[in-house]
């Protein structure tokens, strides 16, 4: 049996230390993780974070039967991982960052529970290009799906671009992301479940399975365009996505 707050204790000191530790084997399944995560969480509000919403996981369905799973995974945005659009990302303060090239909702309404694509379409408000860095707290980047969510669902940072109020058609727009003015990865929006409308109607069931629910000026990640790249020292990262914008951040030497 896992002991929730000292698995949490262990996430969240792996994290500020920027050490890797061994994942958690076995004894821990689905619903201990999320109560991990929870726990996990609860410590970082205790020192003066503030939640700003949420992202989603899994949202493509090859990586769904990659890792055998039925079902998305979501963790917690906080004020402390938002990195400026143009602004400087440390890489010491992570263990083997990479980043994806995202869409990122800002939302009008509240949602919970079981809701249509068109109502969690009304519920939003703005629309940006964005990129997520996620950091495994495990050693070599490897885990189960019960250690990722318990690691608060991999999530390390965040940048956001400009919000367009005015935005058509999403559901498959191109997404491109450059490590200075080399294209490193390239994809389309469809391979966030087809369409990332879907990943805020999923994040509704799931915030409210956990008796939550994505709230009025929350920040959604819908997931991931492409795979996920390791991030390099000394380099401008940049996400370009159809008709949105652009947004970028430079690491450290």
């Amino acid at each position: 049996m896992i002991d929730v707050a000292a698995a949490a204790e262990r996430l969240d000191l792996a994290a500020l230390e920027a050490r890797a530790v061994p994942q958690f084997g076995a004894g821990l399944d689905l619903s201990t993780a999320y109560r991990v995560q929870k726990a996990l969480m609860a410590r970082r509000f205790a020192r003066g974070e503030k939640r700003i919403g949420m992202k989603m996981g899994f949202t493509s369905r090859a990586k769904m039967l990659q890792m055998g799973v039925e079902d998305l995974i979501h963790g917690t945005l906080t004020d402390a991982m938002l990195v400026r659009d143009g602004g400087v990302l440390e890489l010491s303060r992570f263990i083997h960052p990479r980043v994806e090239p995202e869409i990122a909702f800002l939302m009008g309404k509240s949602l919970a529970g079981i809701v249509s694509l068109e109502q969690a379409r009304d519920a939003v408000v703005a629309v940006a290009p964005a990129m997520e860095i996620i950091d495994s707290r495990f050693a070599d980047f490897r885990f189960s799906l019960s250690d990722v969510v318990a690691d608060n669902s991999s999530s390390a940072a965040l940048v956001v671009g400009r919000w367009q109020r005015q935005f058509g058609e999403i559901g498959d727009i191109a997404m491109t992301l450059m490590f200075d003015d080399d294209v490193v990865q390239a994809g389309t929006s469809a391979a966030i479940l087809g369409n990332p409308f879907e990943a805020l109607v999923a994040a509704a069931r799931l915030a409210a399975l956990q008796g939550g629910a994505v709230e009025a000026g929350d920040i959604v990640l819908a997931g991931a365009a492409t795979a996920a790249q390791p991030l390099l020292p000394g380099i401008t990262v940049k996400v370009a996505a159809e008709g949105l914008g652009e947004a970028s951040f430079a690491t450290t030497p």
